[in-house]
């Protein structure tokens, strides 16, 4: 049976709701300032191009990797939007979700994978958790279902995604809800994961940006958006 709810309690229902509000799209990033948003170490951030800026250099170097979390709360299930780019250290960068954060600064839990082409970029990543040592959980250009005992199963996407040359900007979508996660890079549904494997899939956590170790390089993201489901 339904209920119908009274238009006046309807309306203090929304109002009670907050600023997230679920089924709309919100700006985490005003484009200016790194309002809203923090890393362990700073040094490697700044706002360059009107975008969030990671950025190492031979002379300071990344020798661990950074994360810029983003600090207006966890996400569950949600719908996230923006635009990056990327250069040096084979584009390898990453946007962490559903994370939790170590004392050190490392996120854990997954990541959309960012990387200069191949069966990362736009893969669904497991950051520093131990999965028989398989921390790619589903590739570029596949779907993967993973059972509760951990056994995998994969089938070809019709497409691979594929990244722009710099200095265009590229756009990331990524939609989790549930177990269920799909990323798209540029239009493109890329990878799509379920994962049910006991005491590893993660439906709560941070939401960061990856600056990664090792080489010199430079990674920018900006009009991020997201959505609550």
């Amino acid at each position: 049976m339904k209920i119908k709810i009274p238009a006046t309690l309807a309306l203090v229902l929304s109002l009670a709701s907050g600023p997230l509000v679920a089924g709309e799209f919100e700006s985490l990033f005003d484009g200016k300032t790194l309002e809203g948003w923090k890393a362990l170490d700073m040094s490697y951030w700044s706002i360059r191009d009107g975008a969030i800026t990671g950025q190492s250099t031979p002379e300071h170097p990344c020798t661990s990797n950074q994360f810029m979390v983003w600090q207006g709360g966890k996400v569950a299930d949600f719908e996230l939007k923006l635009k990056f780019r990327v250069q040096g250290n084979g584009g390898n960068s990453g946007v962490q979700f559903r994370s939790q954060l170590r004392p050190d600064g490392l996120a854990v839990g997954y990541q959309a994978d960012i990387y200069q082409s191949g069966p990362y970029l736009g893969g669904v990543c497991d950051e520093l958790h131990n999965r028989d040592g398989h921390e790619l959980l589903t590739r570029n250009g596949q779907k993967t279902v993973i059972d509760e005992k951990g056994q995998r199963t994969a089938t070809d996407l019709e497409q691979m995604a594929e990244m722009k040359p710099w200095d265009e900007w590229n756009e990331y979508h990524i939609i989790a809800k549930g177990q269920h996660i799909i990323l798209s890079i540029n239009g493109v549904k890329c990878s799509e994961l379920i994962d049910r494997e006991a005491g590893q899939f993660d439906l709560k956590g941070i939401l960061g940006l990856q600056l990664r170790s090792g080489d010199p390089m430079t990674v920018q993201f900006k009009e991020i958006e997201l959505k609550q489901l």
